[in-house]
This record gives C-alpha cells, sequence and structure tokens, in this order.
C-alpha cells in the first residue's frame, strides 16, 4: 500500500498573507552561450528565482522550481545562439507555466564575463573583466527582459584638482611666471586630485528583450567614468590611465549623466516605455565611506532631459 505525502506548502497559512517575492538564491550553475562560428561561452552563473505568494497558500514548491533551472539551461546549452537575458526570460516563463497559484515569476542572473583587450599605450595583450547582469519578469501580460555590467574603471574628484590648481597658479605667480603662460600650463597639464576607483552598472529593461548588445552597454559604462583601467599596464599605461583621468576629473554624479547622455545617443533604436537603470559607486580614497549616484528612468523621460539641455 503507498503512503500518501501531504503538501504542506498548499495548505492554508496561519497567517493569510500574500507575498510578492518566494523563492531562492544563490543558485549556481554552469551556463554554456553557444556563438555562430566561434567557441562557446563558458559562464559560472548565480541565479535568483523568485515568484508571488497568494495569502491563502503557505509556501511554493522549491523543487519544481529548481527543476525548472536545471531545464532551462539544458535546453540554452542546445541553442545554436542563446542570449543571457532571453535565458531568464525561458525560465521565468516556465515558472509561471507551472504554478498555478501565481501571477509573476521572476529569474535575476549575474555571472563575470572576460573581455580580451590591448593596453592604452603599450598594445600589450590583456583581460578585463566584468558582471553581466540579467533579469526577466513574466506575467501574464507579457515578460520584460533586462540585460546589461557592471564595470570598473577610475574617477578623480574635481573638487580636489581645483584646489591643486589653485596652488600651483599661486606658486607659478610668485615665480613671477606670466599669466597666459600659467594658464596654458594649467590647461596642459592636468593637476593632482584624489583618485578612487569607480564601479559603474547600466541596464536596459524592454518588453520582450531589449534590442541592445552587451558588449556595447559595457564600453558605454566603462566611458561614463573619468579613464577605464587595466589588468596589466607598463609605465607608458600607467601614464595613459594617470593623464586620462585627471583630464576628465568627475563627481560620482557626472558619471551617471554621462551614462544618460551616451545612452540617448547610441540607443535611439529602442521604445520609449524601455527602462534605463544607471548607477555609479566609488570607492573614496580619502574617505572610509563611499560615493553613490543613481537613477531610473524611462527613455521618454531621458530623452525629454536630455535634449532640453
Amino acid at each position: 500500500m503507498s503512503h500518501q505525502l501531504p503538501d504542506v506548502q498548499a495548505s492554508q497559512p496561519d497567517v493569510t498573507v500574500g507575498l510578492s517575492q518566494v523563492g531562492v538564491t544563490g543558485v549556481d550553475k554552469l551556463v554554456k552561450i553557444a556563438r555562430d562560428g566561434k567557441r562557446p561561452l563558458v559562464l559560472m552563473a548565480e541565479f535568483e528565482v523568485f515568484v508571488d505568494l497568494p495569502s491563502g497558500r503557505k509556501g511554493i514548491d522549491m523543487s519544481r522550481n529548481m527543476q525548472v533551472i536545471d531545464e532551462t539551461l539544458e535546453a540554452a546549452v542546445s541553442e545554436p545562439a542563446y542570449r543571457v537575458e532571453d535565458m531568464c526570460g525561458d525560465a521565468a516563463e516556465r515558472l509561471l507555466a507551472k504554478h498555478d497559484y501565481t501571477s509573476t515569476a521572476e529569474v535575476r542572473m549575474t555571472a563575470d564575463y572576460v573581455i580580451r583587450e590591448d593596453t592604452p599605450a603599450s598594445g600589450l595583450p590583456t583581460q578585463s573583466t566584468i558582471t553581466i547582469v540579467a533579469s526577466a519578469t513574466a506575467t501574464d501580460e507579457g515578460t520584460r527582459e533586462e540585460i546589461g555590467a557592471e564595470v570598473t574603471g577610475m574617477t578623480v574628484c574635481p573638487c580636489s584638482q581645483g584646489m591643486s590648481a589653485s596652488r600651483a597658479r599661486e606658486v607659478l605667480q610668485d615665480l613671477q611666471v606670466d599669466d597666459g603662460t600659467i594658464e596654458e600650463f594649467l590647461d596642459t597639464v592636468p593637476q593632482p586630485g584624489h583618485s578612487q576607483r569607480g564601479h559603474a552598472t547600466l541596464t536596459i529593461t524592454a518588453d520582450g528583450s531589449p534590442d541592445v548588445d552587451l558588449r556595447e552597454i559595457a564600453e558605454l559604462a566603462r566611458d561614463s567614468m573619468s579613464a577605464r583601467i587595466y589588468n596589466l599596464a607598463k609605465r607608458p599605461d600607467e601614464d595613459h590611465m594617470t593623464y586620462q583621468a585627471h583630464a576628465d576629473a568627475k563627481f560620482v554624479e557626472d558619471c551617471v549623466r554621462s551614462m544618460a547622455e551616451q545612452v540617448v545617443e547610441e540607443f535611439d533604436h529602442l521604445d520609449d516605455d524601455a527602462v534605463v537603470h544607471m548607477k555609479q559607486s566609488n570607492d573614496e580614497s580619502i574617505h572610509q565611506h563611499n560615493a553613490h549616484a543613481e537613477r531610473e528612468v524611462t527613455l521618454e523621460q531621458l530623452r525629454a532631459e536630455v535634449d532640453n539641455q
């Protein structure tokens, strides 16, 4: 005689309060992304999977959610070309279909991705690491997908640089250098300012799948800071990065505004209802705290603000 196991998750909870996100986090999976004519990309990805839970149900089916993730990743490996945001969308739609009690399913993914490039001055091959950020939310009305990247760069504080320039101007005046030469020197040789490592995050969310390239998003985010950084740096490369950063000093707010301006220019083909999420966090070198700036906005609103300059 078989023993019928009770479905405790489907029972009535003691407190009948609905929950917006119930699921699993920290799910590590090896993801193989196929590319036409090239070796596939292999990513170690971390997933978060959520569904909403109505007030009359005690819990979700955790094992079913894990099965859906495994099935979806297997499908991703077998596809000839697969975008990570579409993979998240596929998983979210499967979750929605397999849970008759839920109205929203969400899948988030992060993974490290290595970019091969040359150093800026010496031209030596090196690698940079970005973090892929992808997610999808599925409802009965459709699926919205997000794709983007978190990148690392360098910023220089304009305020401390301005104080250094003022001091240099005073010293040069005491040395009886004429004002014209002083200003020409300061325009040519950027003065010191405290620098920090910056972390820029840029994502685009749209109905279906955003028509943007992950590499283009990463390049845009890297260019929003004072200078790009490189893991390999000979002395000419160090000089290049230092000079470039001090020649384009930026507050944390300036980095987000630079992202905004580039998004409007580069992604003019996207619909107005696409949502742009821009975030900059700087590891301050002269403080124990970090500086932070952030904006989440529709492209329609962002275009209106940028075009109104």
